[in-house]
C-alpha cells in the first residue's frame, strides 16, 4: 500500500502474501496498532510518568505527545504532506525521539541516517527515498551539520526543507515549529510503511528498509516478553537511537509501549553510560561486543553503582564465548546474546537459559512464525548442526527492499525468503550459533577455517583484549591468516602466542599465518570489525614491505 500522495513518487510497500496475512493475524502477530495509537494511548495512560531522560531534558509520556504534536503540525505547516519522507539524522537526544513521534503524528514517513553519516550517504539515502526534508542538529562531535544541509541540498533540491534542532543559522528551527493540530491526519493503515531503515554491513551504501506498523510494532512488544521489559524497566540508549538494535530489540520503542523509562546516552562508554545507570537506575542495555568488554573492564574500576543493571544484551556481531564469560564475570549481571537484522529476523538467548547456552550461542528466534531455513551453496538443506546459509521468512520480515531491484533479485527467493548473507549452525530448540558472514571464513589451501573460531581461541589469552581473524591473498596457499590483535597487560611476541595457540590443540592450519599487534579496530557505524578496511589496510602494509604476495 502506498504511503505517498504524490504520484510522480516511488510508492512505499511491503506485501506478505494473503496466506501469511491471515495467519499472522488469527496467530495475534498482527493487531493492527500503529505508531500515533499506542503513543497516544500511553500518554492517556501513562500521563505524568517519566517517558523519556535525555541530559538535563526530562519528558513525561504527556509532554512526549505534546511535543510530537507541536512538531507534526509545524512540518505539515511547511508545506509537507503525509506520505512524504524525511531524512532524520539526530544524535541521542530528546529531539531525537520527539521529531520521530511527531514524524508519526504527522503522517510523514522518517529515513534513519546515523550521526557519522556525510554527504555521501545523505545524498544516496534522499535520491532513493525520495526525501522532502532534512532534520538534523548543528554540532555532533565537533562536526558542523549546517554544512552538510547546504551540500544535501545543492546535491538534491528535492530536499526543500532542512530543520536544526540548535543554532539554525539560515534554516529552520526545530524548537520554533508550530502549526494546526487539528491538520493531523487521523491513524495510518497498519499494514503502510511507518519509516525506512538503513541496511547494516560494512561495504557499499546501505539499502532502504521498509517497515510497516504492524509487523515492527510487532517485534518490540514480543522482545518485551522475551527481555523482561515492563514498566518498572528501565532502558539505556547508550548505541545510536537510528540503529535498529537500540530501537527495536525491545529498544526505545519496546520500552515506550511497556510505558517504562527511557535514558539516552551522549556516547556508549563507560564515562558516559555509567553514570546514567547510577544515577537513572538503568535495568538494561544494548551493546556491541567491543563496547560490552570495555565495559566490563572499565566496572572493576568505576565508582559508580552498576547495581540496577539486571540485564546487558550484546548483539550486531558475533560475541564469542570467551568474551561472553568476561562480560559476565565483569558486569555481575545476566547477559542476552542477541542476533538480528534490520530486515526482520530477531534472536535472544533466553532470561532462564543456562550460562552455557548463553555463552555459547546467539539464541533463537522472536516468533513461532519466524521460518528459518539453512542451506548449503547449492540451496539445500543442512543436517542440524552443520554450518549454512540462513534464509528467514516471517511476520517481521521484509519482503523486499524499497526501490532496489538488483538487491531484492539477489537476496529475496521466490517464496520469499530473506538471504541473510549470515552463516549459521543450527542446534536443538532453534538456537543458533553464527559462524561469521558468508565472507569471513578464510580458505587456507582448501582447509575452511571459521574467523570466529579462532577470535574465541585469541580471547581465551590472558594478554588479548580484542582480537579480528581476516584472510589475505597468498600466491600459494590461495588466502592466509591474519589476526589482529589489541593486547592488555603484559607485553608479549607473537611467536610466543603462536606458540600458544598451537598448545591448545588446534589444527595447524588454524593457528594464524601472521600476527599484527595494533591499538584499535577500524569499525563500522554499529560497532562491527570492519574486515575489508583491516584486510585493505594489511594489503598495503604487505606490498610496502615485500613488493607482493609471497
Amino acid at each position: 500500500m502506498s504511503t505517498s500522495t504524490d504520484a510522480s513518487r516511488l510508492p512505499l510497500q511491503q506485501v506478505w502474501p494473503d496466506t501469511l496475512v491471515a495467519r499472522y493475524r488469527e496467530a495475534g502477530h498482527w493487531r493492527g496498532e500503529t505508531f500515533p495509537g499506542f503513543l497516544r494511548e500511553r500518554a492517556e495512560r501513562y500521563a505524568d510518568d517519566i517517558a523519556v531522560v535525555a541530559g538535563d531534558v526530562r519528558l513525561s509520556y504527556a509532554q512526549l505527545w505534546h511535543e510530537a504534536g507541536r512538531i507534526g503540525a509545524g512540518l505539515l505547516a511547511l508545506g509537507l504532506q503525509p506520505g512524504e519522507r524525511v531524512l532524520v539524522q539526530l544524535g541521542n537526544t530528546a529531539g531525537f525521539i520527539a521529531t520521530v513521534c511527531g514524524l508519526f503524528r504527522a503522517g510523514l514517513v522518517p529515513v534513519y541516517a546515523l550521526p557519522a553519516h556525510r554527504i555521501t550517504e545523505l545524498v544516496h539515502f534522499a535520491k532513493k527515498a525520495e526525501a522532502s526534508a532534512y532534520i538534523t542538529t548543528t554540532l555532533h562531535d565537533g562536526f558542523d551539520h549546517r554544512g552538510l544541509a547546504r551540500a544535501l541540498q545543492a546535491e538534491v533540491p528535492a530536499v526543500r526543507h532542512v530543520v536544526i534542532d540548535g543554532d539554525t543559522a539560515e534554516f529552520i528551527a526545530l524548537e520554533a515549529l508550530q502549526g494546526d493540530r487539528s491538520q493531523l491526519p487521523s491513524d495510518p493503515d497498519p499494514q503502510s510503511v511507518a519509516f525506512l531503515q538503513i541496511s547494516g554491513g560494512s561495504t557499499g551504501l546501505s539499502k532502504l528498509i521498509p517497515r510497516t506498523h504492524d509487523d515492527y510494532i510487532y517485534s518490540f512488544r514480543a522482545s518485551n516478553q522475551i527481555c523482561g521489559i515492563d514498566r518498572d524497566s528501565v532502558y539505556l540508549v547508550a548505541l545510536p537511537a537510528a540503529h535498529n538494535f537500540p530501537m527495536s530489540s525491545p529498544g526505545f520503542f519496546g520500552a515506550l509501549y511497556a510505558g517504562a523509562r527511557v535514558v539516552f546516552s551522549p556516547g556508549p562508554g563507560p564515562d558516559a553510560a555509567f553514570p546514567l545507570i547510577a544515577r537513572e537506575q538503568v535495568t538494561c542495555c544494548g551493546l556491541v561486543p567491543p563496547l560490552a568488554l570495555l565495559w566490563a573492564q572499565a566496572a572493576a574500576t568505576s565508582k559508580h553503582d552498576l547495581s540496577s543493571l539486571q540485564v546487558l544484551q550484546v548483539g550486531g556481531a558475533k560475541l564469542v564465548p570467551e568474551a561472553a564469560r568476561r562480560v559476565i564475570d565483569g558486569l555481575g549481571c545476566t547477559l542476552q546474546q542477541v542476533f538480528g537484522m534490520a530486515e526482520g529476523l530477531v534472536n535472544y538467548t533466553r532470561l532462564d537459559d543456562p550460562e552455557d547456552l548463553i555463552v555459547a550461542c546467539q539464541g533463537r528466534p522472536i516468533s513461532p512464525d519466524d521460518e528459518v531455513r539453512v542451506l548449503d551453496d547449492h540451496d539445500q538443506p543442512v543436517a542440524e548442526g552443520e554450518v549454512g546459509h540462513l534464509l528467514t521468512r516471517g511476520p517481521y520480515t521484509i519482503r523486499g527492499y524499497h526501490n532496489d531491484a538488483v538487491a531484492n533479485a539477489r537476496s529475496f527467493t521466490d517464496d520469499g525468503f530473506y538471504r541473510t548473507g549470515d552463516r549459521v549452525q543450527q542446534l536443538p530448540g532453534g538456537y543458533l550459533v553464527v559462524q561469521g558472514r558468508a565472507g569471513d571464513h578464510i580458505n587456507r589451501a582448501g582447509e575452511k577455517i571459521s574467523a570466529e573460531e579462532i577470535e574465541d581461541h585469541l580471547l581465551a589469552h590472558p594478554g588479548v583484549f580484542d582480537a579480528a581473524v581476516v584472510s589475505i591473498p597468498d600466491e600459494y596457499l590461495g588466502e592466509r591468516s591474519c589476526a589482529f590483535v589489541i593486547p592488555q597487560g603484559e607485553p608479549f611476541k607473537a611467536p610466543a602466542l603462536k606458540s600458544w595457540m598451537r598448545g591448545r590443540g588446534l589444527a595447524a592450519f588454524k593457528v594464524p599465518d601472521q600476527i599484527v599487534f595494533v591499538d584499535s579496530f577500524d569499525t563500522t557505524a554499529v560497532g562491527k570489525i570492519s574486515r575489508r578496511e583491516l584486510r585493505a589496510q594489511l594489503r598495503a602494509r604487505h606490498l610496502q614491505q615485500t613488493g607482493g604476495t609471497r
